[in-house]
């Protein structure tokens, strides 16, 4: 990880700490309190009330995995401690982490804002509504993004949590040691049940129940027992001393299988299969589309008996997202292959990246687990349409007709005899049918992408760039069709960042220029101060290869959607504060 420097206008902060502070609640609380007397102790092992703290972890939401170095929280200057247990938190012990003391300095943060009363005594009750008043405050959850380097943006997105953990600071056999319950429970089981038989009121019962779980959360139960009896060490380990703060937690919506998916605002093509019977001008298949409310009728399908057509219809997608059902009718013989079709309108501008800060930090960053995506590619479409073309087969149709003649000159008066013959009278019929040829057609789509640095890097070359610079973007796309009116242009690109482990945040790239040679930038980024075109390189990542990964699509063809998988990258050498020096000014 490299080292970034730190410029610290003292003015700033005095006038800063001068400024009323106004509280915002950000998150919710997800934290219960319990607890009661502690009872004596003795001259080696003893806790005074108030030697306490919280230690704060911001984890994942899903998993509650650590995504930053831990940080313990007191209103006290512990600087006596002799034995503590590093920086872990309960998932890490959940997830395998053996208990190490440290006799190294114990390091610890005085907030700016004082904490609440944490442990609940003889002497005094823990608020659990002031509890949660601080740990969900913005000003609070600021700070505590400012301590663990993760940029406050990222931390309320709903991606992630704060674990919360009560801390102790006792005399145990005469040692200054400082310990969370899950350490202090842990400790208990090393040391064969010493540890709950000389501080059993706090260990066992104040320090584990001043923070436990309202509901389920992080693989974590709900504490359903006694607020205000002793517990066990298996009790601490797996329900007690914990607290949690969820932001805006992402609302995975209800998944619906649909046969397509689509992109808002975009140009589509929806697709079936009609067969059964003959099809032709004689009797020919009409197809109607209904698609949110409105009908697309396609007249005039034909195809030979035995086969069947493609049908399909081009149409736009609203600008919200939603599921569409889309219901298809035939009239004439044959069915189609689905008489509903099902579409979900999904809106890839919601995740674009949070600003990204000069005191950002990322330690637990690691390049490995970064793996480009590969999604599904298709470059080339075909499809076939059948044409139907009469075969002349003309037949003679006899009509014989007895045409009578008069007597001549030298019949006698008497003749009896016939005079006359037989005409046929028939006509040529055409006895032909319908032939068909099948035509067919083909689309395709290529791109090449270019991830340039940004001009505004003082010290950026063509291919390498400082982090906390920005880059730019270019995909030009290059579609052709042989039936411009079954296809539709490439559409949209989005792109995903090696930072984000290339899901969570992405940018949806802005049409630069329409059509089948269609060419895509970032948008007008907001937070840039020359508003450029640009992606921010998290000023913590590290030195060597930063690859961004788009991927293009949304050219529709009868046949399904061409899309292309794409990267490009930049060198990373040094950071930004590189660029920054200062030096006393010269004398005029």
């Amino acid at each position: 990880m490299k080292r970034v420097r730190k410029i610290i206008v003292i003015l700033l902060v005095f006038i800063t700490a001068l400024m009323p502070v106004n509280a915002y609640a950000t998150g919710q609380g997800n934290i219960d309190t319990g607890g009661g007397g502690l009872g004596s102790g003795s001259d080696v092992n003893f806790w005074n009330t108030g030697d306490e703290g919280v230690r704060v972890t911001v984890v994942t939401a899903d998993t509650g995995s650590a995504v930053a170095p831990s940080i313990d929280l007191t209103n006290r200057k512990p600087n006596d401690i002799v034995v503590h247990f590093g920086k872990v938190c309960k998932s890490q012990y959940r997830n395998g982490a053996g208990l190490s003391p440290y006799t190294s300095a114990y390091t610890y943060i005085n907030p700016g804002q004082a904490l609440p009363k944490i442990i609940t005594t003889s002497s005094g009750s823990a608020s659990l509504a002031q509890i949660k008043s601080y740990f969900t405050d913005e000003q609070v959850i600021r700070s505590i993004a400012g301590y663990v380097g993760v940029s406050y943006d990222i931390i309320v997105s709903g991606s992630y949590k704060l674990l919360l953990e009560p801390i102790a600071y006792v005399t145990y056999q005469g040692t200054r040691m400082a310990f969370t319950a899950t350490e202090a429970a842990k400790y208990n089981q090393i040391t064969g049940g010493n540890v709950r038989k000389k501080l059993t009121s706090l260990t066992h019962k104040n320090l584990p129940l001043a923070m436990f779980l309202e509901t389920s959360d992080l693989g974590y139960p709900a504490w359903s027992g006694s607020k205000n009896d002793k517990v066990s060490d298996e009790q601490i380990i797996s329900a007690l001393g914990l607290g949690i703060v969820r932001f805006n937690e992402v609302v995975v919506p209800e998944v619906i299988e649909a046969d397509y998916e689509y992109r808002v605002d975009t140009d589509v093509i929806t697709a079936v299969t009609v067969s059964g019977g003959e099809s032709s001008p004689d009797e020919p298949v009409t197809v109607t589309f209904n698609i949110l409310g409105r009908n697309y009728t396609v007249n005039n399908v034909y195809y030979p008996e035995g086969n069947q057509q493609l049908v399909w219809v081009k149409w736009h997608t609203p600008d919200t997202e939603q599921h569409v059902t889309i219901n298809v009718s035939v009239s004439g013989p044959g069915s189609p292959s689905r008489g509903t079709i099902s579409a979900n309108i999904v809106d890839l501008d919601k995740n674009p990246p949070p600003n990204p800060v000069a005191d950002d930090r990322n330690d637990s960053y690691n390049a490995g687990n970064a793996v480009v995506p590969v999604n599904t590619e298709k470059t080339s479409a075909s499809w076939t349409v059948w044409k139907p073309w009469w075969y002349e087969y003309w037949v003679w149709h006899s009509n014989w007709q007895w045409h009578s003649g008069h007597h001549s000159a030298s019949c006698l008066p008497d003749c009896e005899e016939s005079h006359g013959q037989w005409v046929d009278e028939g006509e040529y019929v055409d006895e032909g049918w319908w032939k068909y040829d099948l035509l067919g057609y083909s689309a395709s789509l290529s791109a090449d992408m270019e991830l340039r640095t940004d001009e505004k890097s003082p010290t950026a070359t063509d291919s390498t760039i400082k982090s906390g610079y920005g880059v730019n973007i270019l995909v030009k796309a290059d579609g052709t069709t042989s039936q411009s009116s079954a296809t539709t242009p490439p559409q949209n690109a989005v792109s995903y960042f090696p930072e984000f482990y290339y899901q969570t945040y992405w940018r949806l790239l802005e049409r630069m220029q329409d059509g089948y040679h269609a060419e895509f930038e970032f948008k007008n980024n907001h937070y840039s101060t020359y508003n450029r075109r640009t992606h921010f390189t998290p000023i913590w990542m590290p030195d060597g290869n930063y690859k961004v990964y788009t991927y293009l699509l949304d050219c529709w063809t009868p046949d399904g959607m061409l899309c292309v998988n794409l990267t490009d990258s930049v060198q990373i050498s040094g950071d930004l504060w590189d660029d920054w020096h200062i030096a006393p000014q010269k004398a005029g």
